[in-house]
């Protein structure tokens, strides 16, 4: 995947020289972030080797999102609303049955069954039917009072709220019961194999940097994009843009799952989507006051609350017994494809 590099300064390039080529601009810098999320998770599983399975899932999960923080960020400053909420709801269901599917099925393909941490997944799936709740309440009070004011307000009240559980998340898995969420050493390398920490740490923050100075080049083509490919707000945030900035995620995932290092993968997946629904959607609410042209409300459509509520009903099933294999990958795949066509064939919203 290194070859791919040659994208990054191809998308910096073009974007300077050729502007009016939004549509290529656009899927250059798709393409060159694939590399960059390589190197950021060769970055961050070198660390991990260093750390517990839930700090390792925690660091995993932090780089990859700050990507997609930015371009949220982005986005928001540029008042593309849909795009924001959607590429939310997309991270949470992506990281739930894109990334954690694939993991599954590239570690299952190379060990038949492969085990990880109960409580850590639980806990994980707890705070993920917190997620849930807090889209599916936004919505409903919505649709029963209709006052734009007062959606804003609970919007506000409820990422408050988020904030201080994603804060006693990171409590809970780093400090009070950080032994009994740091999972096993299966499939780890000795140390002396992995980077020092000092090139690991370069690394990251090389690969972050360039990462979010892509990213801010895809965002600015991402309309005239989508209209290019008739796609919608809603399905270029729900897919494309999740998808982009998941790959550090995915990438993560998919090569700690074939090295039978499952608690690190669903750390990563589960706490990715955690994140996400914790602290990324709040800190875009707060933060929209100050950058957006509107405040940005919490209120998501029918079909982004059932995407959410469906994909965390799926994980506790899977997530239940600590076990996994590769058919159990190919059905959160199936439910990805399936939401996907979804979204894909949704009408915009008038």
């Amino acid at each position: 995947m290194n070859w791919l590099l040659v994208l990054v300064p191809a998308t910096v390039a073009v974007r300077y020289l050729w502007p009016e080529s939004q549509t290529l601009i656009f899927l250059l810098a798709c393409g060159a972030v694939l590399p960059l999320a390589a190197w950021l998770g060769h970055a961050t599983e070198h660390l991990a080797d260093r750390t517990s399975e839930a700090a390792g899932g925690l660091l995993n999960a932090t780089f990859g999102n700050a990507a997609e923080l930015i371009i949220a960020l982005v986005a928001l400053r540029a008042g593309l609303y849909e795009v924001v909420k959607a590429s939310i709801t997309g991270s949470i269901i992506g990281n739930i049955l894109l990334v954690l599917g694939a993991a599954m099925v590239a570690g299952g393909v190379r060990h038949e069954t492969q085990r990880f941490n109960v409580l850590a997944a639980r806990t994980q799936t707890t705070s993920l039917s917190l997620a849930a709740i807090a889209l599916i309440a936004p919505a409903l009070f919505h649709y029963l009072a209709k006052d734009v004011a007062r959606d804003r307000d609970l919007s506000v009240e409820i990422s408050v709220v988020l904030l201080i559980s994603y804060g006693l998340s990171l409590l809970f898995s780093l400090h009070t019961h950080k032994g009994h969420l740091g999972g096993g050493d299966h499939g780890r390398k000795h140390l002396e194999d992995g980077w020092s920490v000092r090139k690991s740490v370069a690394v990251l923050l090389a690969a972050t940097g360039l990462i979010a100075w892509i990213s801010e080049i895809l965002v600015g083509a991402v309309e005239h994009a989508a209209d290019a490919f008739g796609m919608t707000p809603v399905f270029v945030g729900v897919i494309v843009v999740a998808v982009v900035g998941n790959a550090a995620e995915h990438s993560s995932a998919i090569v700690a799952a074939y090295k039978n290092r499952m608690d690190l993968a669903v750390a990563i997946a589960a706490g990715s989507s955690q994140q996400v629904a914790l602290f990324v959607a709040p800190v875009l609410v707060l933060a929209s006051y100050w950058l957006a042209p509107a405040p940005l409300d919490l209120v998501f459509t029918p079909a982004e609350v059932m995407a959410v509520a469906l994909s965390v009903f799926i994980l506790v099933q899977v997530a239940s017994d600590g076990e996994s294999n590769w058919y159990e990958g190919a059905q959160l795949l199936a439910v990805y494809l399936i939401l996907a066509f979804v979204f894909y064939l949704l009408p915009a919203a008038p």
